[in-house]
């Protein structure tokens, strides 16, 4: 897979917090099938991972302790 391709594939934090609205709804419906409620929550388990992951990418993109102990910006990578 290219790496084209994956970007295609990854969703934007703000499209993973859709989802995972979506899947709450599942979830909290009265005629959910277990099987139906397993599904879900593993795929909001995945989606909550990524989340955590491109949360983590932010922050480390937007402050860097320095040796003197302050915040500064990140330059770059």
């Amino acid at each position: 897979m290219s790496d084209q391709e994956t970007k295609k594939e990854s969703l934007s934090l703000e499209e993973n917090f859709a989802k995972l609205e979506e899947l709450i709804g599942v979830l909290s419906g009265e005629e959910v099938s277990l099987e139906d409620a397993f599904n879900a929550y593993s795929q909001g388990i995945t989606i909550l991972k990524e989340c955590n992951s491109q949360i983590d990418q932010v922050e480390k993109k937007v402050l860097v302790l320095s040796g003197q102990g302050t915040l500064e910006e990140l330059d770059g990578e």
